[in-house]
């Protein structure tokens, strides 16, 4: 199991790469159309939480000799792979507007379909559902624990930065501000 653990970090690894340089392509005919970026401090953080992630759910298995152990592994796997799934939705709901930095996107449009019926930041939950899964698929302890410490105030940072970009625009207070963030148990009242 840890030759299939690695093999499923190296493709996280491989995947954060390809949302690089997708990112950066967006980026790139956002701001050809007049799209500036928002003040996104969080970001060197971010990037440092999700390469102690990926490296630490690979590396610690095999440097410590963890036990896969199968009650945790297997539904760790597939609440990932679920995580996954959400992924790729976001990505192509959002089409031009996915990015990894924040951008004042919202002049091009609000997009409100997909997960962004019921929740404003579907990516997000995503985000958090990823790291806290991967590390356990093969008892990462020490990064699962390293990890929630750090990414926790990181996103909850670089979520205040994104929602002060985006809710400039009224037509996004209008049609995002109502929403949960996270969980569409209930709809927020207008103005609150």
């Amino acid at each position: 199991m840890l030759v299939a653990n690695s093999l499923l970090c190296a493709f996280v690894a491989l995947q954060r790469g390809f949302e690089l340089l997708l990112s950066r392509r967006n980026r790139r005919r956002l701001r050809d159309l007049g799209v500036g970026a928002g003040h996104d401090p969080a970001y060197p953080a971010m990037v440092l939480v999700h390469v102690l992630l990926i490296a630490g759910s690979a590396l610690e298995p095999w440097l410590c000799e963890r036990p896969f152990l199968p009650a945790v592994g297997y539904p760790a796997l597939v609440v990932f792979l679920l995580a996954q799934a959400g992924r790729v939705w976001i990505v192509r709901t959002l089409g031009e507007h996915w990015n990894v930095r924040i951008l004042a996107s919202a002049p091009r449009g609000i997009v409100t379909g997909g997960p962004y019926r019921w929740i404003r930041h579907p990516n997000y939950l995503v985000v958090l559902i990823e790291a806290a899964t991967l590390p356990l698929v093969h008892s990462a302890w020490m990064t699962w624990c390293v990890v929630q410490a750090l990414h926790v105030p990181v996103l909850a940072r670089r979520i205040r930065d994104e929602e002060r970009v985006l809710s400039a625009d009224p037509e996004w207070r209008a049609s995002m501000g109502p929403k949960p963030r996270f969980l569409p148990l209930r709809r927020r009242r207008s103005g609150a």
